[in-house]
């Protein structure tokens, strides 16, 4: 067992009592209910959007939001693309007919670079899909204005990155659509789980749709349903089925664990940052890279940055955190730089990983370590003693 893990206690007592009084009914609803729907309206005024739609997965909502997308340009196009980021960042883009035009990082957030991404846009660019690393703000005014002024979307992908804000706006607020993740390691857990945000009505009827077959009956919209059902009086209305969708809802279950695990997710916000600003406090400056903007951070796991590219050096902090038994992930969000993988063998360039120096140097010699509401302050110390120690 790992003296320090990725996470611990995600899932409290009182999660597991609110499932628990449910299924104590005499018939319990157990597939997409009424649990649902209101963890959809309660995360919608938390995070201060008008629509979310509730699915089985970051990753799943990371492919609805580009079929929405490719909905819109079923021709295809380029989407910038983050390249260090979970895989489902990309793999949806491939997906859906897309082709991702990727943008190195800024050290200081993890997220893609302003300037960088602005290099990249073309008159075949459409979308900017923003990944948000491990709670870092990955915004900034000079790219939102950049994009209104060029009606490009922005998407948000806010999978690790729950509560945290740019000029006090929420994270997944700002951009046309927004993808959050509930897994098990994020900052607060149905287990599985994802969740589609938007303030665009025809946005949230598509996700509706394509999350349940695409089914007609499952848009909330009274003009949509009769359109569908006078231009095709030959079909039965219960079943229309408007695009070649998915099967991606979420259960009463994972409702019934978003709705009491949003009540706390503020404070769980608070509690890490007030880890992370410890571990930066200890933490050696002079091995590790501690420059990060916290303005606005909400911390998903600590991330620990070799100063300087040092192959004997990142041996010994690998082994000495083995041997502490401290649970780290190498390369950070998604195992480093994702233009790497064997997946676009083919797609882009060989060597095409070579033109993201950034992303590379966090590839090599950059890990996240974990950072989670119950861990002890002492416990961030004696963590930072043992790396200091190397």
């Amino acid at each position: 067992m790992m003296k320090f893990p990725l996470m611990r206690n995600n899932i409290l007592r009182e999660d597991l009592d609110a499932v628990i009084e449910h299924l104590k009914q005499d018939d319990p609803i157990l597939t997409h209910g009424a649990n649902v729907k209101a963890f959809e309206a309660e995360w919608s005024e938390w995070l201060g959007v008008k629509h979310s739609v509730f699915v089985n997965s970051g990753a799943s909502a990371n492919l609805l939001t580009m079929a929405i997308l490719k909905i819109r340009h079923p021709s295809g196009g380029e989407i910038i693309t983050p390249p260090l980021g979970w895989v489902s960042d990309v793999a949806s883009v491939l997906q859906n007919g897309f082709y991702p035009v990727f943008a190195d990082i800024n050290p200081r957030t993890l997220a893609m670079d302003t300037v960088q991404i602005l290099s990249k846009i073309t008159d075949r660019t459409r979308a900017v899909f923003l990944t948000h690393v491990q709670g870092f703000n990955g915004l900034t005014d000079e790219l939102l204005d950049e994009l209104k002024r060029r009606s490009i979307p922005l998407i948000e992908d806010v999978c690790e990155s729950h509560g945290a804000k740019h000029n006090a706006r929420l994270l997944g607020s700002l951009g046309w659509i927004s993808n959050f993740s509930f897994y098990y390691a994020h900052h607060m857990s149905t287990i599985e789980g994802g969740m589609i945000c938007t303030s665009d009505p025809d946005v949230y009827q598509q996700a509706r749709m394509l999350r349940s077959h695409g089914m007609v009956r499952e848009s909330t919209s009274e003009d949509i349903r009769t359109a569908y059902q006078n231009g095709h009086p030959d079909l039965n209305p219960d079943f229309i089925f408007a695009y070649p969708a998915y099967n991606m809802r979420n259960t009463e279950i994972g409702g019934i664990l978003g709705r009491s695990q949003l009540k706390r997710l503020d404070n769980i916000v608070s509690r890490r940052t007030e880890n992370l600003i410890r571990f930066l406090d200890k933490i050696d400056s002079t091995k590790y890279h501690t420059d990060f903007k916290l303005e606005g951070s909400s911390n998903y796991a600590f991330n620990l940055i070799l100063k300087e590219a040092d192959d004997d050096l990142v041996e010994r902090v690998m082994r000495k955190m083995r041997e502490s038994g401290i649970e780290f992930r190498r390369g950070s969000a998604g195992g480093g730089n994702q233009i790497r993988q064997p997946y676009l063998k083919g797609i882009v360039p060989d060597g095409h990983y070579r033109n993201f120096p950034e992303t590379e140097h966090i590839h090599f010699y950059g890990f996240y370590i974990g950072n989670f509401p119950d861990l002890k302050l002492e416990e961030v110390d004696e963590l930072c003693s043992i790396l200091n120690a190397v």
